[in-house]
């Protein structure tokens, strides 16, 4: 069983490892300071962890089946090197986005293979497998649904851990390649900085059907409200 309490507790265990994939990229491009507390690596990956098991119940719900992280990859990178995570930016891919609104702001992303959301539309529309071959109206909104639905509960249970109000804007669907589908939050994040924060959690089923990546890209704003508003 997936624990967002333990996977944080392991991931900021060792804060010398921590603190070099965050600052990898050198001292230029290294988080402020007070980012870099193991206190602070604690609390946000924790509530990251929080809100990404609380997203993949919403979707678990949605399709009937359990879904659950297969692996959580933080990062602090140049915004340039973001589409080498998902592939390269000429990866062909089906996203999902909504921008982060209230009381902070970030942006979120469903990631998917074709032939996965092709698998999750035919599966929410009681299609035969293998039915759906093109992205149109309907299929178009099956994952607006379920990227709302996602976006929903992972911000939910940040706000029930800071009693601030974080709304997702309405989802906005795409099949593109990577490059495409991030210039939109890659450009409001480089607006304050050169480099990203990236939250990069892989999903998958029990029966490895069903797959898929959802992707946090906050803004520093977005990272420093929620750690003043911690509760303890």
């Amino acid at each position: 069983m997936y624990s967002p309490v333990g996977h944080a507790e392991r991931i900021v265990n060792d804060k010398h490892n921590v603190e070099s994939t965050l600052a990898g990229a050198g001292n230029a491009a290294m988080l402020p300071e007070n980012m870099l507390t193991k206190e602070n690596l604690s609390v946000w990956t924790w509530l990251v962890s929080k809100g990404i098991s609380n997203a993949l119940t919403g979707l678990s719900q949605l399709i009937g089946k359990t879904i659950e992280v297969s692996a959580i990859d933080i990062k602090w990178l140049p915004a340039s090197k973001v589409v080498d995570l998902l592939g390269g930016p000429e990866n062909t891919i089906v996203g999902v986005y909504l921008s982060i609104e209230g009381d902070a702001t970030g942006h979120l992303l469903l990631l998917h293979d074709t032939k996965i959301a092709f698998r999750f539309i035919d599966t929410q529309l009681g299609l035969p497998r293998g039915s759906t071959k093109e992205i149109d109206e309907m299929e178009y909104s099956v994952l607006g649904e379920m990227g709302n639905i996602t976006g929903s509960f992972f911000l939910n249970a940040l706000a029930d851990s800071t009693s601030l109000v974080l709304m997702p804007s309405p989802p906005f669907v795409l099949m593109d390649m990577v490059g495409a589908i991030l210039n939109v939050p890659l450009t409001f994040i480089t607006k304050e900085n050169d480099n990203a924060f990236v939250v990069k959690a892989n999903f998958k089923a029990e029966d490895n059907e069903y797959y898929g990546t959802f992707m946090l890209l906050p803004t520093m704003n977005f990272m420093s409200t929620l750690l003043d508003h911690h509760k303890n």
